[in-house]
């Protein structure tokens, strides 16, 4: 077997194995997503941890060795000079962008589920600020799933079936690596048609959309902080617009579904971006 193959399914063993062992754990003591205690949801974080931890013991067995930067390295270093400060920049600050544009969808056809800010006015116009810097602060399981989808998944993904096939790949690969949280309500609750199966295809559908985003800042810095950032902002939910938005108003899944479009309209830029440069710098694609 050839050995990236075999150091890829090594890895996506223990991704899963460890994960779904602690989402498991979750589910079969009796919790769902939105009827749980803290310390079960902590309990969850540590699934987020997984494939950073997959990705050591995986470069250990496999005798793939621990380079920091570079190619084929763990890409934990942080390079500014030509222009690589512009796409940390752009990991941090593009979550704000897709996400208000996602929930201006959910306004434009769901007008009823907005209304007045509880907040001030202050609180209004800075939120997206504090989003970004409180999910960069706090990015440590984000950089916990990056280091192991980005910075190591991927890379071997890109270099076994090329960009466009490995984006897919592990775009579903991700989506169904949180199967077991989709069935319990995470992201899109568990009273819509089609449960559990119909969000599980979306969380696929977003994290192949989200992931192409990732993979391309990881590409152009060779690291994988922008994509830890940017992966931490975007659970953050810095869009301005949450704060106008009802508690109390069932939504159509439909209508979150559609918020997505912003999304993957962005994650086809940046997959056409990585495409247009035909012969890339092995530094960038490993």
């Amino acid at each position: 077997m050839n050995i990236t193959k075999k150091r890829l399914l090594i890895y996506l063993g223990l991704s899963f194995g460890m994960a779904w062992l602690i989402f498991f754990i979750f589910i079969f003591t009796g919790h769902t997503w939105t009827g749980s205690t803290p310390e079960m949801l902590s309990l969850v974080s540590l699934g987020m941890l997984t494939p950073a931890i997959a990705h050591v013991i995986t470069r250990k067995i496999t005798k793939e060795g621990f380079r920091l930067t570079g190619e084929k390295s763990m890409m934990l270093g942080i390079d500014l000079k030509g222009k690589k400060w512009v796409f940390i920049l752009l990991a941090m600050f593009l979550p704000v962008v897709y996400s208000t544009l996602g929930d201006g969808v959910i306004w434009l056809f769901c007008p009823d589920a907005f209304g007045e800010a509880e907040v001030s006015l202050f609180v209004v116009i800075i939120y997206p600020l504090i989003a970004v810097v409180q999910g960069v602060v706090l990015s440590f399981a984000a950089f916990g799933e990056e280091f192991g989808w980005r910075g190591y998944m991927m890379p071997k993904l890109i270099e076994l079936m090329g960009i466009p096939q490995a984006i897919i790949v592990g775009g579903i690969i991700w989506g169904l690596w949180h199967a077991p949280l989709t069935c319990v309500g995470h992201n899109f609750g568990m009273d819509y048609p089609g449960f559990p199966y119909v969000g599980i295809i979306l969380m696929c559908i977003m994290c192949t959309a989200l992931g192409t985003a990732l993979t391309y800042v990881t590409i152009k810095t060779n690291s994988i902080w922008p994509a830890a950032f940017m992966h931490a902002v975007n659970n953050s939910m810095p869009s301005v617009l949450l704060l106008f938005m009802k508690q109390d108003v069932e939504i159509p899944l439909w209508i979150p579904a559609l918020s997505y479009i912003p999304l993957i309209l962005i994650a086809v830029l940046c997959l056409f971006l990585m495409l247009k440069k035909k012969n890339p710098d092995p530094e960038h694609t490993h």
